[in-house]
């Protein structure tokens, strides 16, 4: 399998290599003791800080990108290393800092890298876990739609579907009857892209021929092996989110060894599904799933440690909304009642690199979003 790399962090950066054997560690180890001399050795410049952890096949750096890319370079010099450990290194360096994201849905385009954007909620089913049956009306989803958008939403995400944990399967023609006759009117109506959150291919077909722009699947292109070529067939762009069962059975003791290195796996090979179908690699996007298969330290550790997807080189997608894990945190059985609690993981979610966060509340987290990021560039 070779080496597991990971980088974190804002300004100093750390880089951690996983997995090494211990003789490639050592000579990894070799290497950044050579950069305490500015001059000498491998000419690495100014000191990083180095630490090993987990014994002698686990190693971290901490230095500026520039740093570590000349660490890098110095290992590509050195044999007996693996041959394209230093071309990961500055992969993963160059899809860390990358900022310049523009999403194209289907002709309209969002300069994701200016700001952080929002995902509008809404929700046309009678049971959704916190608004459901309040926007199922036509008419009142209608309403709600220009409401978000008029609020600052730059997105609308409409669901037919609740997927919330516990849920059954709702049947094709009712999930068609309740999104598409929306979408043909807000596509139609709103400037702002629509998104169909479906992880049923046909049901995605349809909306897409209604006027919806983006694809948001809840299980990352798997449930129907023919939504990745659906997307590609009409231009459209994907969100790819992560769950690990399905919405029946996804909370009943989920387990994992490493939550932010499955998720993370589990993302990238959703993004090769997605591109073998032709799906453009610059129109997919990625979404870690707070709560989709995830318990209470699944999902702290997925918010702590978010920055680390930013390395796929796709765009983020948070959707913590209401969650119970804010409600567990917090107190709060009320899923209304979580908006302050929500606005601290929205907050977080940017300082860690999010670039779209997926809201109920729009007009209050669209003001959280423009605080944190007006804070962000004046560091």
């Amino acid at each position: 399998m070779g080496p597991v790399l990971r980088i974190s962090g804002r300004g100093a950066l750390c880089l951690a290599v996983n997995g090494l054997a211990s003789g490639q560690a050592d000579v990894v180890r070799c290497i950044i003791k050579a950069s305490e001399s500015s001059t000498g050795g491998a000419g690495l410049g100014p000191a990083p800080s180095f630490s090993s952890s987990g014994g002698p096949r686990d190693l971290q750096v901490s230095g500026s990108p520039d740093l570590l890319r000349r660490i890098a370079r110095a290992m590509a010099a050195v044999s007996g290393l693996p041959s394209d450990l230093a071309k990961k290194i500055d992969s993963l360096l160059d899809n860390y800092l990358r900022s310049d994201y523009k999403m194209d849905c289907r002709g309209k385009i969002l300069d994701l890298g200016a700001r952080t954007h929002i995902m509008g909620i809404l929700n046309v089913t009678p049971d959704s876990f916190s608004d459901g049956g309040r926007y199922a009306a036509l008419e009142q989803a209608i309403s709600r739609a220009r409401e978000m958008a008029a609020a600052g939403a730059d997105i609308i995400d409409i669901g037919g579907e609740s997927t919330r944990p516990g849920a059954d399967p709702v049947p094709e023609d009712e999930e068609l009857r309740r999104t598409v006759p929306l979408i043909e009117r807000l596509a139609a109506e709103l400037a702002v892209p629509i998104s169909i959150d479906t992880y049923k291919s046909s049901v995605a077909r349809k909306a897409l021929a209604a006027g919806a722009s983006i694809v948001n699947d809840i299980s990352g292109l798997r449930f129907s092996p023919d939504m990745a070529n659906v997307a590609a067939g009409y231009g459209a762009a994907v969100i790819i989110m992560h769950i690990k069962g399905t919405p029946r059975n996804m909370q009943q003791n989920p387990v994992y060894a490493d939550v932010v290195d499955e998720v993370r796996e589990y993302l990238e090979e959703g993004i090769e599904l997605a591109v073998k179908a032709g799906v453009d690699r610059e129109r997919t996007m990625i979404d870690p799933g707070i709560g989709f298969g995830k318990n209470l330290g699944h999902n702290l550790a997925l918010l702590n440690r978010l920055d680390e997807f930013r390395c796929i080189g796709r765009p983020v997608v948070l959707g913590t909304s209401r969650k119970k894990f804010i409600g567990t945190v917090l107190g709060i059985p009320v899923p209304d009642g979580r908006g302050f609690g929500t606005a601290a993981t929205v907050a977080l979610g940017i300082e860690r690199g999010a670039a779209i966060v997926r809201v109920h509340d729009v007009a209050s987290m669209a003001q959280a979003a423009r605080m944190t990021d007006t804070i962000l560039k004046n560091k």
